[in-house]
């Protein structure tokens, strides 16, 4: 029975919201690197960013909040505090110090390693079985990896920078995994926006913080551009994405949602080479090329 044109215009909307999102999460590395071409640092910018976001968060989990039918308990603040820590504020954090050193692509290709961290993880601590497809996809995803980072010491000549690059945002892939084995834990009970929206808050709170601690007010003083850029980083490489990406699950479901997700790597090579002068090689194409069939075999392993 052919899905009724209700129905169809959903999913069409749905498709577009995941594209939509996938191409605002792209983008946010190559904000990044353009307003690091004005001498801010990776604390000020990270802090911009989530002040900026901060207001749009109150507001979604708000109405997220009085639209659930059971209210949160303290366990569920201390759940979402974690997840807050390791998986918006320590993610992005370790991002932001990473950009500093690699690509904007090579950052993206990284990033996109946290579904196989998943499987490691989950194999490491719940005793979760690892198959054949699994061990495929890891190969595919860690060769091509391989290729990329050779293509940027080829570009940038300094191994020690680049390869503190990888262990910074190789570590945020990591937080965010451990995000998103937390969020499986919670998430079911207490609604995907919510977690997301308080959890999202707490790190917009502790990036504050961290900048307050570590930076004088006057490190405020940045060129409009700057400012121009926290919003635009704010709006559509966090907030937007955010809620574009949890509305196209409830028109298409997860795994679907998921599969768009492949475009990332490539939306952010493309936007690299236009907005940075990013050089793009055969090796980097190679690499992403095999990073996103590991993930897509990931995806179609059960």
């Amino acid at each position: 029975m052919s899905a009724t044109p209700t129905a169809q215009a959903g999913q069409g909307t749905g498709l577009l919201f995941a594209v939509l999102g996938a191409v605002g999460f792209s983008f946010k590395a190559i904000l990044v690197k353009l307003a690091y071409q004005y001498r801010v640092d990776a604390e000020t910018l990270l802090a911009l960013r989530m002040g900026l976001s901060l207001p749009f968060f109150v507001t979604m989990g708000v109405v997220a909040d009085r639209r659930a039918r059971h209210r949160l308990e303290g366990r569920d603040w201390l759940w979402m505090s974690g997840l807050g820590f390791c998986g918006y504020y320590l993610a992005s954090y370790l991002d932001f110090l990473g950009l500093r050193y690699i690509s904007a692509a090579l950052e993206r290709l990284i990033l996109f390693l946290y579904p196989t961290l998943v499987i490691v993880l989950s194999a490491l601590f719940l005793g979760k079985p690892v198959g054949r497809r699994a061990l495929l996809a890891l190969g595919l995803c860690y060769l091509g990896i391989g290729l990329a980072v050779g293509h940027d010491l080829h570009l940038a000549g300094q191994a020690a920078d680049v390869l503190l690059g990888f262990a910074l945002v190789f570590g945020s892939a990591l937080s965010y995994a451990l995000y998103l084995m937390g969020n499986g834990e919670v998430v079911g009970r207490l609604g995907s926006l919510r977690v997301t929206a308080f959890a999202t808050m707490i790190a917009c709170v502790l990036c504050i913080g961290q900048f307050l601690v570590l930076r004088p007010l006057s490190a405020l003083d940045l060129p409009w551009q700057v400012y121009a850029l926290g919003l635009a980083m704010a709006l559509f490489s966090t907030v937007a994405p955010v809620w574009l990406v949890s509305e196209a699950i409830s028109r298409l479901g997860a795994g679907p949602v998921s599969l768009t997700g492949t475009l990332g790597p490539v939306i952010t090579i493309f936007l690299g080479w236009l907005l940075l002068d990013e050089t793009i090689g055969s090796g980097q194409i190679m690499g992403a090329m095999l990073v996103i069939a590991g993930v897509l075999v990931m995806a179609r392993r059960n």
